[in-house]
């Protein structure tokens, strides 16, 4: 087992949506992360809030206990306990959030309550050392799209966010309406659209770009998902399956177009030195092809996850605690699930 320096143990567990993960940290160091995955977002549409809760509650247990193993320790060498405690659906905050107690009340060690949001952001921070501050963190995800100016870990002010849908469900929504999600292991539309826009033209069709020409670095996609459905109404099934690239290529480069735009903004408006990318629709090549492309241009240094550690992921919870080097909190249900948790309140329990 490698170790670091540190040689404190951390069990992160998250399971804010419907991914039930967690994962095993020495230090800074992971040294074990895993995921269960649920497969029945396509078959209903969506993600089912109640069905979230009742598959967390029957895979954290194994998820934990794999970790754990594959980490090469025991439950009773853990030194700390981190799980996300906000935002996400109230059920499986729960489900997360109650096993984390329990295990840490039982050990006798403390519980350290993560900001999910926050551990997108921080989530750079499981590959890279250092990041020059100040900088501008874009996350961008199937529930969340923000941007925030942030002036060091634990400081971070809030510059734009969606006005309505966020980018990754923007991708899933087009995705679904392009009859692209035919099975239940596809429940993420934007690896969908993305492999299908490889071989196509972005500019073959003229999707909007919304609130683009806003003066502000707020976010709004309903428009674009609104004009792609209302395109597809428009035009025969044999058409639509014959322009897919082209419609894919299309659809995608507006949505990285607002991104990497007011992405920009915002780093030229707070002087930043550093623009974070995180979040699942970081995972998007293209994104980071032009995000990286345009902060060059402005002497801007962009720094990203790997794709493994752009999803929902526990690895992310547990580097999140780690910096943020809080003693924790000790005592069975301290702790409550906060949904609609925000980053500028991830200093608070």
């Amino acid at each position: 087992m490698k170790t670091d320096a540190s040689g404190l143990l951390t069990l992160a567990i998250e399971t804010s949506c419907d991914d039930t993960a967690a994962a095993v940290l020495c230090g800074r160091h992971v040294i074990a992360n895993g995921v269960a995955s649920q497969l029945l977002d396509a078959k209903f549409g969506g993600v089912v809030p109640e069905l979230a809760s009742r598959q967390h509650m029957r895979h954290i247990i194994p998820v934990i206990r794999r970790t754990i193993q594959q980490a090469g320790v025991e439950l009773k060498d853990i030194h700390q306990i981190a799980a996300t405690y906000g935002p996400g659906l109230v059920g499986s905050l729960l489900v997360g959030l109650n096993t984390a107690q329990s295990l840490a009340y039982g050990l006798n060690i403390p519980i350290i309550p993560v900001n999910h949001v926050e551990s997108h952001m921080l989530a750079v921070f499981l590959e890279t050392e250092t990041v020059e501050w100040p900088a501008v963190a874009l996350v961008v995800s199937g529930g969340h799209t923000l941007l925030s100016e942030v002036e060091g870990i634990g400081r971070y002010r809030l510059a734009g966010e969606t006005q309505d849908d966020a980018a990754g469900e923007c991708f899933d929504k087009v995705a679904r309406a392009l009859g692209l999600m035919k099975s239940a292991e596809q429940t993420m539309g934007g690896p969908l659209i993305e492999k299908r826009a490889q071989n196509g033209n972005p500019d073959a069709f003229a999707f909007p770009r919304p609130m683009l020409r806003s003066n502000d670095v707020h976010f709004s996609f309903s428009g674009l998902k609104t004009a792609l459905i209302q395109f597809i109404s428009s035009h025969t099934e044999d058409f639509i399956r014959e322009r897919m690239p082209d419609i894919c290529a299309s659809f995608q480069e507006a949505v990285v177009d607002v991104l990497v735009e007011k992405a920009m903004r915002a780093c030229l408006r707070s002087g930043a030195r550093s623009l974070i990318l995180s979040g699942g629709v970081a995972a998007n090549k293209r994104l980071t092809v032009k995000a990286a492309a345009a902060a060059l241009a402005l002497s801007i240094r962009m720094v990203a996850p790997s794709k493994k550690f752009c999803t929902d992921n526990a690895a992310m919870t547990g580097i999140t605690a780690v910096l943020r080097g809080t003693p924790g909190i000790k005592g069975p249900g301290r702790i409550g699930p906060r949904p609609n948790l925000r980053l500028e309140d991830a200093c608070e329990v």
